[in-house]
């Protein structure tokens, strides 16, 4: 995956920071609160759960760092702690604060109640987070990728291989090349030895070549693919977005299609990312960019949560 993958995810430790932070202040600022202090279940809940958040805070932080859990049996995208647990615990912290305030300075109820608001939606994201990271959650919407079921798909930003698995259970005629930088923050170790594992264990190593490269310049010759696939890959480029569209415009052959899967504004994704979310780009953005890189839009539509747009390079004039 790219270089800006990193980029977007590397602040991840910020969670663990935070998280530490609020807990030391539930623990010590809150409790001296003379409303709290006259409460002996206030004080001793708030004492409880900063202890809870600073070391539930202090076990993310260190999770990149701890030894490997023991292996799963099954498919195992590898998705860091503070990616999965981050929105759970910021729920929690958000509602402490929230009764803190309400208790100590009733008059501030508005803001008591925004706080209230925010932590259920923190708590929304983090069920919706974590119901995509099943491994049963690996599928990609029902589109005619390739209309005659063979030939050579590029999975462009494969990560641990959640769209190289459902793209080979799909079209089992079909070969897949995997490339990534496999350096995301948010996949355990950047997702390599974690998606060959995948590939073993789900019977399909003998199917997908993998190739580290880099999604702004392609380790493939142009016109090379029969159709490619970009799952949450795409969107985390930034400004350098449109020459990511267009090096998948290059690599694909004339008539061959491109399903690109990205996140764009709306409630499932300000669930998860909260404000964050309002910086996405939206689908009209998509189809604008896509157009710019040379596709011709076949299909688009909602999946799980996100934007799906199916693509196609036109074919060469006679």
């Amino acid at each position: 995956m790219a270089s800006h993958h990193r980029s977007m995810h590397g602040h991840l430790w910020l969670v663990g920071v935070a998280g530490l932070a609020a807990g030391v202040v539930l623990m010590v600022f809150v409790p001296s609160l003379a409303p709290v202090s006259r409460s002996l279940l206030l004080f001793a809940g708030f004492h409880l759960v900063g202890a809870v958040v600073a070391l539930a805070s202090a076990w993310l932080l260190a999770d990149r760092h701890l030894s490997r859990r023991s292996t799963p049996k099954g498919l195992d995208f590898g998705w860091a702690a503070a990616w999965l647990h981050g929105p759970a615990l910021a729920s929690v912290v958000v509602l402490s604060f929230a009764v803190a305030i309400q208790v100590a300075a009733p008059s501030w109820w508005p803001a008591a109640m925004a706080l209230t608001l925010l932590a259920a939606g923190f708590f929304a994201g983090s069920r919706i987070t974590r119901a995509t990271a099943r491994p049963e959650a690996a599928f990609l919407p029902m589109v005619e990728l390739l209309p005659d079921g063979d030939g050579v798909v590029l999975d462009a930003g494969c990560g641990a291989g959640r769209t190289v698995v459902a793209l080979a259970r799909g079209y089992g005629r079909a070969s897949v090349v995997a490339v990534d930088r496999f350096d995301a923050a948010y996949i355990e170790g950047g997702g390599r030895q974690l998606l060959e594992r995948n590939l073993d264990v789900a019977g399909l190593a003998g199917r997908v070549e993998v190739r580290p490269g880099d999604l702004l310049d392609l380790p493939a010759p142009d016109a090379s693919f029969d159709a490619a696939v970009s799952a949450h890959a795409m969107d985390h480029l930034g400004r350098t977005t449109l020459r990511g569209l267009t090096e998948i415009f290059r690599v694909v052959k004339p008539g061959g299609r491109f399903l690109l899967v990205v996140w764009v504004p709306g409630w499932t994704m300000f669930a998860i990312s909260n404000l964050a979310s309002l910086f996405l780009a939206d689908t009209q953005a998509w189809r604008r960019m896509a157009a710019e890189a040379g596709f011709r839009l076949v299909d688009e539509g909602q999946h799980n949560g996100n934007w799906f747009l199916l693509l196609e390079r036109p074919r060469q004039a006679c």
